[in-house]
């Protein structure tokens, strides 16, 4: 074995060893890995730039920029709020099917991020009876489509890479479905070994916020139960103001009417799902301001403003900011935001005007903090625009009247052109972390090719698994890429193990198809661990779950749905 080749094993396998042995971040160690490669001259700068320009890659990116576009709408956060009954098996089922499904066409990252809140605030169950299944439902979705993980554009970008068109659409929809589907009914019977965790609270400040019911309010003349307003996301209804009269404590059998403010005390960066209730207007909104920017203040000890209401003061006029919320440290507030009388150390946080900062009387009644900021509600016709534009992109894309990556390009200039997106969050949302990763890993491929490794080592293992049985060497890919997800996150197992997948299919003379869908489906396939994918570290941390919550659920559904994905994978495509 020449030198060079031994230089790109040994990084190659130090990639692996940093990634399971270390706590670096993966992008880190793959970019690392690629100086390394530059440095000792394994691979050029352009084969680097030819990475990046991969099209899988490009449509990956693409994805994940009108995703946080999509992730605006109000849609999933209104149906997250009916999603926990009475009764268990509803919300289990609920949950496990909004997820499942929304999952295949949407980021399952997002999804589960969307859904935490609503969980964890439901009034029935314990949430840590509900979010591994949230997040195993997420795992499950995502790979009945190309687009439902990144995952699997990864695999994708790395075929196309070799020469092949790559995947179609629906090409993981047969095994993703099924294995899937089996994998929701056995959790369900599994569902009582899930713990019970006491919630803890958040550590944010509580703050109390006032909303007013319009006329034409989706609320009116329905119960707060039936209404779900006990199941936003840390933000807790508190009390009514019904025509002058304080309403407290609030039952779950209150009609809510037109005219009432409700008062929610809790978490101010939630405020955006108060927004997606149709016909509720914040306290900030009628007063005739709210910006995304919100400026957060403290009432100095000698301000004019003490002792005299929000109302009474003319505050807009005063200061051209609305106060969109208030916190009082050491006391529970009770009332109409505008009616409560100012003291010395309250904290407001304002929604301001352009000609906030140039007042002269800031100074005399305010300390300025922080600067906050909060998700602003997308109007009707830019949430038509937004899904109907993404709906139609994927049905393009399915029935291959349109590549995807071409379709996401001209969806996000129609994003852009709506002012659902700018381009300031556009270059927010860029992954550059998996980019990175992507990039990483496709060099390293290359530098393997390129020096001759995989080409030494089909020489040399051809003797040994030239006869080796197509469905053993597919258990023994998928069993791998399992294993090393577990430790090294699903994006980058699967970048890892497509190169070692492709090099045994030359050996043995196999179709590549189902090793690549065998890499794809592994690699998601992340059930035992709390840290192999992004859903399962944000329930992980949301309910306060230990390790062995996740073994003991995962473990069979990890065995049942690699039985299932491995036997179709033989029958459709290796039998015979």
């Amino acid at each position: 074995m020449e030198l060079n080749q031994l230089m790109v094993l040994g990084i190659f396998f130090g990639t692996i060893a940093a990634l399971i042995f270390t706590k670096r971040r993966p992008a880190s160690i793959f970019a690392l890995a690629v100086l390394s490669l530059l440095v000792t001259q394994q691979i050029t700068f352009d084969d680097v730039l030819h990475n990046l320009t991969n099209k899988g890659l490009i449509t990956l990116i693409l994805l994940l920029i009108v995703s946080s576009a999509i992730d605006k709408t109000a849609l999933i956060k209104r149906l997250g709020r009916k999603l926990v009954t009475a009764s268990y098996t509803a919300s289990y089922w609920r949950l496990f099917g909004l997820t499942f499904f929304s999952s295949a066409l949407l980021n399952n990252t997002a999804i589960v991020a969307s859904l935490i809140g609503p969980v964890k605030q439901n009034q029935h169950f314990h949430a840590s009876r509900l979010l591994i299944p949230l997040s195993y439902a997420a795992i499950l979705g995502g790979t009945v489509t190309l687009i439902g993980t990144s995952t699997n554009l990864i695999v994708d970008s790395f075929l196309q890479e070799q020469g092949h068109p790559g995947f179609k659409f629906w090409d993981f929809t047969l095994y993703g479905m099924i294995a899937g589907l089996t994998c929701g009914v056995f959790m369900f019977f599994l569902t009582p070994l899930l713990p019970t965790i006491a919630h803890k609270g958040g550590d944010y400040r509580e703050y109390l916020l006032e909303a007013e019911v319009e006329p034409d309010s989706e609320l009116v003349g329905k119960t707060v139960e039936d209404n779900h307003l006990r199941n936003l996301p840390e933000l807790f209804l508190v009390e009514v103001v019904r025509e002058g009269q304080l309403i407290s404590p609030i039952s779950p059998e209150l009609v809510i009417l037109e005219g009432d403010k409700l008062i929610f005390s809790g978490n101010v960066q939630k405020l955006d799902n108060l927004s997606h209730i149709r016909g509720l207007t914040t306290f900030a909104e009628a007063d005739g301001i709210l910006r995304e920017n919100l400026t957060e203040v403290i009432i100095a000890n000698r301000a004019q403003i003490i002792g005299q209401t929000i109302k009474a003061l003319g505050f807009r006029a005063l200061f051209d900011a609305a106060v969109v919320a208030i916190r009082r440290d050491g006391e529970q507030l009770s009332g109409k935001l505008g009616d409560i009388k100012l003291r010395a150390g309250d904290f407001l946080l304002l929604a301001t005007g352009p000609d906030f900062h140039t007042r002269h009387n800031l100074s005399k009644n305010f300390f300025i903090l922080s600067e906050q900021k909060i998700a602003r509600p997308l109007s009707s016709k830019q949430e038509w625009v937004t899904l109907g534009g993404f709906l139609l992109t994927v049905a393009l894309a399915a029935m291959d009247m349109l590549s995807l990556a071409l379709g996401l390009l001209f969806f996000a200039a129609v994003l852009l052109a709506a002012r659902v997106a700018t381009n300031g969050e556009i270059k927010r949302n860029l992954p550059l972390n998996l980019i990175v990763v992507i990039v990483g890993a496709l060099s390293l491929a290359t530098a393997l090719e390129g020096t001759g490794v995989i080409a030494l080592a089909t020489t040399q293992l051809m003797p040994y698994l030239a006869d080796t049985d197509w469905f053993i060497a597919l258990i023994i890919v998928y069993v791998v890429t399992l294993l090393l997800t577990e430790f090294v996150t699903n994006n980058a197992a699967a970048a890892l193990m497509f190169p070692f997948a492709y090099g045994l299919v030359e050996i043995i003379g196999a179709p590549l198809m189902p090793f690549a869908l065998a890499v794809a489906f592994a690699a998601s396939a992340s059930f035992i661990s709390p840290y192999g994918y992004q859903t399962n570290l944000l329930v992980f941390n949301a309910a306060n779950y230990r390790f062995k919550h996740f073994i003991k659920v995962g473990v069979p559904i990890s065995l049942l749905y690699s039985s299932v994905v491995l036997m179709l994978l033989n029958v459709t495509y290796l039998a015979g």
